[in-house]
């Protein structure tokens, strides 16, 4: 058995001394709890809609599809929303409750908690997705107040309520599958700690036909066997860090199942895995014997991997809102079927958009790497080295690779290689491979022994020290990115931080073997020993710390006994080791009472380290009649604090919203179901503002919440006046005040969890020491000789620099620190806002303290004077450049003493008339604190695109772009020209800036825009697709700022040949026209002369029949005849008086 406790479990024979100690420990930080105050602690499950108010109901973040909410915005008639909007809501609301410690009934507390003023503050964080190509790059938080809840399942006669709890909308985001929720406390009510859980979306379970969720990876196990656990050794964790929302962990002997969770481990599942369990053995690749066991498993983003055997699986999970098109797998695939896998190996950052993974082979394909890329869920491998093998190319004719590690930032594989000589003798080197130029050198061959340090606590490896008869035995390496720290261990801890120089750490005792290294990525990491030993080392100190086995874990333990903790038992195994939020947790299979179970619980690191110390440091003093423990304290400091932090968000570049509820008009002031269903719709809005505001047209006023209430504002009033009232519809008030985006956040007195530098920018923090025993020195002036120092040490200094001033405060025994960080303006080339950032790091420290000072909290003892803070260079999210139409629109009108827009005016695209000349300005704005200003750097602006309709518009080639936009162009194809004689390097194109001479349209014969036909009688129209970048040509900052926007022209002028085309047929019809006219007025009298005739002919024909008379048969021929005499004298007549009428008119 492989115990995570000590064996046998601590007995009675405690020291004498040990309760005395314990008392001196406890008693500083520990007073609170003896208080009646009761330790509280938030309680936080999701619920889909149908859940709610359910009081057992726990979901998983399955369902990724939205739901409309209108039919419940409907009846908010009077409210300012917009009506013309759709409003969606999330498939899952967080449920929050809190226990305490004592025999009080959650129930009562949570109701006690809510007549006394309590509301749970919710802060989500969006984690940022992989593929920046597909996604924007932020760091989004949305900060709500959950909403009290009645459930309607309880009904009580004696009480008002009997069970509630708080809900607030779960909100997702396209592009992340990964959610961090902190939960904290109003003010108000009983004191709980703020306590962040892990709400991750889990691609791998499905809705069956009957609704219930179920594995699409293999089928749930619901027992955990003792066997699958007791007498089985640890095994890491391997998954991309703060990328995955699933992780899973191998391991289990003879079954070919893995722990899956969604949470961290806070809740688990054991899953059977659906695949074919096949062993393909041969010639080439040797197999002892056949094993249903996952031994290496890597969680990335979107996609599992695991070996079994000799093969290698993976499967993709189903993410609509990582990808446009779900690539999500419907059962496992093997891929590298036919080579012979020996082992996977993590690559734990992401780069470049993708993820990556690693596989080493055995046999024919000895002395290569697969090298496998996972890009939105789309898995591709390829061997490297390209041209040779490792083996070769070092010249060698036996070797194998024993471990991989990809440094992303360089593009770089280290690889650790055991290289067989022709006397069998075995040695190891570190081998580098450079994957853009394919070349493959030797960095360091690993002595063959292990050196003698003769007492030192590290030795510096230079070829003169003398060695012991241990042979080292390399077994694996460990590389931080931050602080370019390279581990090669075994039985053994070699560092270097060039991969050249190694240091020889020599706390680590070389009997013990290292199975593998957990490391936090923020200076510290465990070590797990093949006998389940866990050991722990700062980086940047020299010194190896045993966690377990060791006299403090049994002070530790002991301890837990006397509390009867319900976390530690007598018979328990470690199943891993992991860090979560900077803290090491381990998963522990415990024994207690003939029942196992699966716990996380937290690594007391801290409370270790202070026993370990403190036990090996005390002395007995007599005091009068009796004997005195006397601890001596290594901390050079009794106080250490950081002040004067600026405001975090423009380092941090986080941005945050913050929502409430609406309020609802109800006595107790709880919310209904239709009220939460508006909640939903208003945080989705919220954030769907956030995304569209990303658009090339700058807004009046730089806030994504203007667009929501500016039109509403001066209503605000009338709103308030109804809900103060109790009028307003629905019963439900909706504040404007409520939903805003948070520019001011205060600095907490701690550094931030990271920091962003552009260009030249600095970041400045003092840190205030009292120390210990100052020394006072008398001379010509009278000072305190300070006895701590501060260190900061540069993983770049090549890059960046710290500047830090000193100030003895003489009077308050202290020192004050002041210290600035600052861009070198050497290291990053431009880039677009938020990709390709140079990851390095900045530690502070005060010497001689680490492992050995200590801060009291309410959360236990929190470790000082190691301050380790990664440093991003390069552009930072959240800045953007934008086009400035307000003060465009009011410079153009000045300076060119008019302003016609179109005929159909577009308030979002105002038009730009031919023949003026245009003046663009744009903004620089900063979507993190709010900051919005001129652009004062240069530019290239080009036309990229372009058609005289939106429909029409295409995109131009690269010689098209260069004729359209260079003014080396000799074809005729200029769309646009400028007085400006400032050019790139090449001449290729104008640079421009905000004091430029403006833009003059030209559109000359073979440019596109040349001759446009216009559509109606208005003049032609052209649709200008304008790119405005700052590359190459600002060196004021890390960003490329690339903008495209359309541009709308109205007014071009005609060619010359179809302008004489128009007149010539203009002049024409005019002709024709006025000779059409001539002639009317020379034929008129004819043609009255003839119109007459006409009228008197059917008049005549109209008589005529009225003059008809009918008779009987016999009579038919008189009737003939005296029609036949009618008509003669009817035409007589006429005749006659048509000549009488002209005689008449020659009279007059």
């Amino acid at each position: 058995m492989f115990p995570v406790g000590p064996a046998p479990w601590p007995r009675l024979r405690v020291l004498w001394a040990l309760w005395a100690l314990l008392v001196v420990l406890l008693a500083p930080w520990r007073l609170w709890a003896i208080q009646e105050t009761q330790e509280c602690t938030w309680q936080v499950v999701l619920n889909n809609l149908e859940s709610v108010g359910k009081n057992d109901a726990i979901d998983h973040f399955v369902d990724q599809e939205l739901y409309t909410v209108d039919k419940v915005f409907d009846l908010l008639v009077d409210a300012p929303i917009d009506r013309d909007e759709t409003y969606l809501g999330f498939p899952y609301y967080l449920k929050i409750n809190y226990s305490c410690t004592g025999e009080v009934s959650s129930e009562a507390l949570v109701r006690k908690g809510h007549l006394t003023g309590l509301k749970p503050v919710v802060l989500v964080t969006f984690q940022s997705p992989v593929n920046f190509h597909r996604w924007k790059i932020e760091q989004l938080q949305i900060q709500m107040e959950a909403a009290p809840f009645r459930s309607p399942a309880e009904r009580c006669d004696a009480e008002e309520v009997c069970l509630m709890s708080w809900y607030t909308p779960m909100p997702i985001k396209n592009g992340s599958v990964v959610m961090r929720v902190d939960v904290s406390s109003n003010g108000l009510g009983p004191f709980i700690p703020n306590k962040r859980f892990h709400v991750n979306i889990n691609g791998f379970l499905e809705r069956g036909r009957d609704h219930e969720l179920q594995f699409t990876v293999g089928n749930e196990l619901f027992h955990l066997i003792p066997r699958h656990f007791v007498n089985v050794p640890s095994r890491p964790l391997w998954y991309t860090v703060d990328q995955t929302p699933v992780l899973i962990l191998g391991g289990i002997p003879e079954e070919k199942a893995i722990l899956l969770t969604d949470t961290n481990f806070k809740d688990f599942f054991l899953v059977e895995l659906s695949i074919d369990s096949c062993w393909v053995g041969s010639f080439y690749c040797p197999q002892a014997s056949f094993t249903a066991t996952i031994y290496d498993a890597i969680a990335t983003e979107s996609t599992l991997f695991i070996r079994q055997n000799q093969l290698i699986y993976y499967f993709t999970g189903t993410y609509t809102t990582l990808y446009e098109n779900n690539h999500g797998s419907e059962r496992w695939v093997r891929v590298l079927a036919n080579e012979c896998i020996k082992r996977l190996c993590p690559v734990h950052f992401h780069s470049n958009g993708s993820e990556y993974v690693m596989a080493l082979t055995a046999g024919k394909n000895e002395g290569y790497v697969h090298f496998g890329t996972i890009t939105d869920g789309l898995v591709s491998f390829k061997l490297l080295p390209r041209d040779r093998s490792v083996c070769n190319a070092i010249l060698v004719d036996n070797c194998s690779i024993t471990w991989a590690v990809f440094i992303a930032g360089d593009y770089n594989l280290l690889m650790l290689v055991e290289i067989v000589g022709p006397t069998s003798s075995k040695y190891f080197q570190v081998v580098s491979y450079d994957l853009v130029s394919d070349y493959l050198v030797v960095l360091y061959t690993i002595p063959e022994f292990i050196p003698d340090a003769r007492g030192l606590e590290f030795l510096m490896i230079l070829g003169t020290e003398s060695y012991t008869n241990f042979p080292m035995v390399p077994k694996g390496m460990s590389y931080n990115p931050y602080n370019n720290l390279l581990l090669i261990w075994g039985n053994f801890l070699l560092q270097s931080f060039n991969s050249e120089n190694f240091i020889y750490l020599a706390d680590f005792p070389k009997e013990l073997s290292i199975k593998y290294l957990v490391n936090s990525f923020r200076g510290d990491m465990a070590i797990v020993t093949e006998n389940e030993e866990i050991w722990y080392l700062l980086e940047g100190s020299y010194q190896v710390y045993q966690l377990f086995p060791s006299k403090a874990w049994e002070v530790y333990i002991s301890l837990q006994v006397l509390q009867q903790s319900s976390r530690y038992a007598p018979n328990e195994t470690m199943v891993t080791l992991f860090y979560e939020d900077n803290k090491l947790y381990q998963l522990v299979y415990l024994i207690d009472n003939q029942q196992g179970r699966l716990i996380k619980r937290l690594m007391p690191v801290e409370q270790l380290l202070m026993y370990q110390q403190i036990s090996k440091e005390y002395v007995l003093e007599r005091q009068g009649s009796h004997l005195t423990l006397s601890f001596s304290n290594f901390c050079p400091f009794t106080v250490m604090r950081l002040q004067e932090l600026p405001n975090p968000q423009i380092y941090t570049r986080q941005e945050r919203y913050r929502a409430q509820p609406p309020r609802v008009l109800e006595p107790w002031g709880f919310h209904s179901e239709n009220s939460l269903a508006v909640y939903q719709g208003l945080v989705y809005y919220l954030l769907s503002l956030h995304s569209k505001y990303d658009k090339p047209y700058a807004d009046p006023v730089h806030d994504p919440t203007w667009r929501w209430w500016k039109n509403k504002k001066q209503d605000q009033d009338y709103y308030f006046y109804l809900a103060n009232n109790w009028r307003s519809t629905g019963s439900v008030h909706v504040d404007m005040t409520s939903y805003e985006k948070i520019y001011d956040l205060k600095a907490e007195n701690e550094l931030p969890e990271r920091i962003f530098l552009d260009k030249g920018t600095s970041y400045s923090f003092s840190v205030f020491l009292t120390t210990r025993k100052p020394e006072v020195q008398h001379g010509p002036s009278f000072q305190v000789l300070s006895p701590v120092d501060l260190a900061v040490v540069l993983a770049d200094p090549d890059c960046i620099e710290a500047m830090v001033k000193e100030k003895v405060l003489v009077n308050r025994n202290s020192v004050l620190f002041w210290v600035t960080l600052s861009d070198k303006r050497s290291c990053f080339d431009q880039g677009i806002s938020g990709h390709h950032l140079m990851k390095t790091s900045m530690l502070v420290k005060v010497l001689g303290s680490s492992g050995h000072c200590f801060q009291n909290t309410n959360r236990g003892p929190r470790m000082q004077s190691n301050l380790m803070v990664p440093v991003l260079i390069g552009c930072p999210p959240g800045k953007r450049l934008a086009f400035d139409i307000t003060y465009t629109l009011q410079y153009n009108r000045v300076q060119n003493k008019h302003y016609f827009d179109c005929v159909k005016v577009d308030p979002e695209m105002p038009c730009f008339l031919f023949r003026d000349i245009f003046y663009p300005f744009f903004l620089i704005q900063d979507l993190v604190t709010g900051d919005s200003g001129s652009f004062q750097g240069s530019y290239v602006l080009k036309v990229v695109g372009g058609g005289p309709t939106l429909d029409t518009i295409k995109e131009y080639s690269e010689e098209e772009i260069y004729r359209f936009n260079s003014p080396l162009d000799k074809t005729g194809s200029l769309i646009w020209t400028t007085e400006n004689t400032t050019t790139t390097e090449d001449l290729a194109f104008n640079i421009m800036s905000h004091n430029s001479l403006g833009i003059e349209w030209l559109c000359l014969e073979n440019s596109p825009c040349h001759d446009t036909i216009p559509h109606n009688i208005f003049a032609p129209e052209f649709f200008f697709k304008v790119l405005v970048s700052n590359r190459g040509v600002d060196e004021s900052t890390y960003c490329d700022y690339q903008l495209t926007f359309l541009l709308h022209i109205h007014g071009l002028p005609l060619s010359a040949r179809r302008a004489f085309l128009i007149l010539l047929v203009s002049a024409s019809l005019f002709v024709g026209l006025v000779i059409l006219y001539i002639v009317c007025c020379l034929l008129s009298p004819y043609m009255v002369k003839v119109c007459n005739i006409l009228r008197w002919k059917i008049n005549s024909i109209i008589g005529l029949e009225s003059n008809y008379t009918y008779s009987t048969p016999s009579d038919s021929r008189a009737f003939s005849h005296s029609g036949t005499v009618s008509w003669r004298s009817s035409r007589l007549n006429s005749r006659v008086v048509y000549k009488g009428a002209e005689e008449n008119k020659a009279e007059t």
